[in-house]
């Protein structure tokens, strides 16, 4: 084993015995390198950071005989706390309390396993300053509420800690008392059979899919509600699909996305809770599947988004449009 000193890399090598029996990569290396864990050395393998004879192995399915040499590089660990990195930002609004911004596609809010920096919280550090520094944590300073990496839309971020426990507050009412008001737009599969309705289900991470959310019985999930109205029928008379207006009484992970699925209208282009629904593309026009392939995510966005000022008092009330991949889909789905 040894260290690059100018990246800080820890390079581990090993010789597998002869007459070893063939096993996965993974499981060969979780024997090897006992102190990290198998999800972290599949990450890596997919990484490229492992060699098998010198040569790079992506898969960590790949099974190794006897007699082969590995090479594990190791990178330093991430920072504890988030950098600020220089990402480009659409602020909508800011004063000394508070910043708005309209988060594009893709960009993730906070720093999580996978995604240790380019998130919006680096993005912020940098354009913030010290403001954000220990509010609400070291990892989501600022952050009261998110959004899903591939949503886009509004979202709210505090520079202090009165504004942000004014501004919990609000989210951790979700409106049912207070002034908060969050709205979605959408492009889901199908018509509902009503022009507007409720789905009120429980949800909680699945067992088998971790990234999943799942609806499930009371006892076992958190309550949660969704509101949604159907504003359009996409093409008018013969509906494929319809743009939706939802609105949360609640913040669960995946929410929308979740109870859209189980009311069976999936959102277009959700490829985790809409993959039974591949074949409607089949339905749609050639200039409908590109818009919709360009579109490359579910079809959600935070369009509205509205709170009273944690400081000042004052109503704030911010509208965004449509980012052009989602409009153009809308456009294609109306002939």
């Amino acid at each position: 084993m040894d260290e690059d000193a100018v990246s800080g890399e820890t390079r581990m090598e090993w010789v597998r015995e002869d007459g070893a029996p063939a096993e996965r990569l993974d499981r060969v290396l979780a024997q090897l390198a006992g102190d990290l864990s198998r999800s972290r050395l599949q990450a890596l393998i997919r990484e490229g950071r492992v060699e098998v004879d010198g040569k790079p192995v992506l898969d960590p399915n790949h099974r190794i005989a006897g007699g082969v040499r590995i090479g594990l590089d190791v990178p330093p660990p991430a920072p504890a706390e988030p950098q600020g990195e220089s990402i480009a930002l659409t602020v909508v609004y800011e004063d000394d309390d508070l910043i708005v911004i309209d988060k594009p596609a893709g960009l993730v809010v906070h720093p999580a396993a996978g995604h240790e920096s380019g998130t919006l919280v680096n993005a912020l550090i940098a354009h913030c300053g010290e403001s954000l520094s220990g509010i609400g944590g070291v990892r989501r300073p600022g952050i009261v509420h998110r959004l899903d990496k591939d949503t886009s839309g509004l979202l709210v971020v505090a520079k202090n800690d009165r504004a942000h426990q004014g501004l919990a507050a609000q989210f951790a009412d979700h409106g049912r008392t207070g002034p908060l008001e969050r709205a979605y737009l959408a492009l889901a599969w199908g018509l509902p059979a009503r022009p507007h309705g409720t789905v009120e289900a429980p949800l909680a991470r699945g067992v088998h899919n971790r990234e999943k959310i799942v609806v499930v019985p009371e006892e076992r999930g958190r309550y949660a509600i969704t509101h949604y109205e159907v504003l359009e029928t996409l093409p008018a008379g013969a509906p494929v699909a319809c743009l939706l207006r939802c609105y949360l009484e609640t913040g669960r992970t995946h929410q929308i996305r979740v109870h859209m699925a189980h009311l069976g209208h999936p959102l277009l282009g959700d490829q985790l809770y809409g993959s039974g629904f591949k074949t409607k593309a089949n339905r749609l026009s050639e200039p409908q599947k590109a818009a919709l392939e360009a579109l490359g995510r579910q079809a959600l966005h935070a369009a509205v988004l509205g709170f009273e000022h944690p400081v000042t008092g004052e109503f704030l009330r911010f509208e965004s449009p449509l980012p052009a991949e989602m409009a153009t889909l809308l456009e294609a789905l109306r002939h």
